[in-house]
């Protein structure tokens, strides 16, 4: 279903509304996976099939909208798609197969996020594909100051949010079941170096496209990242207390938060 702008628009400002909502929210309910896995949540599932058919959606949607457009093969919009693709299939197929360990995601979280990731896939796809303005994105793009920093600051942070999540992995060795501090890479800044990077790579994407469906994925990013970082930064902080007072971590941005 093509919107047009007006509608498009309007999808937009409930997005932030609901995203600032969501964002209060979660400094009074903790999002119960991972780390902070709590049986209130309800029934849960495998960890890894549940973050396949999460992030999953996000990915064959905007595949659906590249395949279905007349801008499919124009190159700026193809490489906004592959930049958007690459950090997707590695986290919808590359990611949950390298988690260790046998946890589980609460089955109501799982579908909370494969109705957002299937919202913004729409989203991304209906501006990149559909909506922009015929003539914005040409060649002349790829050499504005938007595309060149985007596209730095987009890889930088994909770097950061995949070595973070190896950090954790490497954590313990085999047949260990202690729980670590991480200290390595921006480890060594922050409680949350993962939330970090993924919040640089779509501050970078926003930047890029210059494009309202991109900073409202940003806002919705910060929105459930930075409630989080803060649960993980007091489990630490709680678990980890004598190191903590060691060293001067922040939540999720070195030196600030």
């Amino acid at each position: 279903m093509i919107l047009d702008i007006n509608s498009f628009n309007f999808l937009l400002y409930i997005m932030v509304i609901i995203a600032i909502i969501v964002f209060v929210a979660l400094y009074f309910v903790e999002a119960g996976y991972g780390k902070l896995i709590t049986p209130q949540w309800g029934p849960a599932i495998n960890n890894k099939i549940a973050w396949v058919l999460m992030e999953a959606p996000v990915f064959l949607v905007l595949l659906y909208f590249w395949a279905h457009s007349p801008r499919q093969w124009e190159i700026t919009p193809l490489l906004f798609f592959l930049f958007f693709e690459l950090h997707y299939f590695q986290r919808a197929f590359i990611f949950p197969f390298l988690l260790k360990g046998k946890s589980k995601m609460p089955i109501v979280i799982m579908f909370m996020g494969i109705i957002f990731n299937t919202i913004n896939g729409y989203l991304q796809g209906e501006w990149i594909f559909f909506l922009a303005p015929e003539g914005l994105y040409t060649e002349a793009w790829l050499t504005t100051p938007q595309f060149i920093i985007g596209t730095i600051v987009f890889f930088i942070g994909m770097g950061i949010n995949i070595h973070s999540d190896y950090v954790i992995r490497t954590l313990r060795q085999p047949g260990d079941t202690n729980h670590y501090l991480p200290k390595k890479g921006m480890y060594k800044y922050v409680t949350s170096a993962n939330y970090f990077g993924e919040i640089i790579e779509w501050t970078g994407f926003a930047i890029l496209t210059w494009s309202l469906p991109a900073l409202v994925f940003l806002i919705w990013t910060c929105a459930n990242l930075l409630p989080r970082a803060n649960s993980i930064y007091k489990k630490y902080q709680k678990e980890f207390e004598d190191e903590f007072s060691e060293q001067s971590l922040k939540r999720v941005f070195p030196f600030l938060y």
